[in-house]
């Protein structure tokens, strides 16, 4: 299983950003997918969930309303695009599978500053 994740940078407050998720090794369409972020000296936070067939999402209240999950099963891919950015989303941001998750992968840096 490999999950590479892509798309962070620097942005100021009010910006957006799109993140990307590559996944391989196992059969995607057959799981939920996460997104999570972990802040320096924070414990790592559930972000965005999409079931397998992209109809179902949930998301965690400080995020709701800015952010969309999204997936492509054609082509393994999950997606975050996140809208009205604030300084207290900056983090790096990891996608997984939702459950049994997989080895986590590198990460993507998102960092929110004036």
């Amino acid at each position: 299983v490999q999950l590479v994740e892509s798309g962070g940078a620097l942005v100021q407050p009010g910006g957006s950003l799109r993140l990307s998720c590559a996944a391989s090794g196992f059969t995607f369409s057959a799981y939920a997918m996460s997104w999570y972020r972990q802040a320096p000296g924070k414990e790592r936070e559930l972000v965005a969930i999409i079931y397998s067939t992209g109809g179902i999402t949930v998301y965690a209240d400080s995020v709701k309303g800015r952010f969309t999950i999204s997936r492509d099963n054609a082509k393994n891919m999950v997606y975050l695009q996140m809208n009205s950015l604030k300084p207290e989303d900056t983090a790096m941001y990891y996608c997984n599978r939702y459950g049994p998750r997989a080895s986590w992968g590198q990460g993507t840096q998102v960092t929110v500053s004036s």
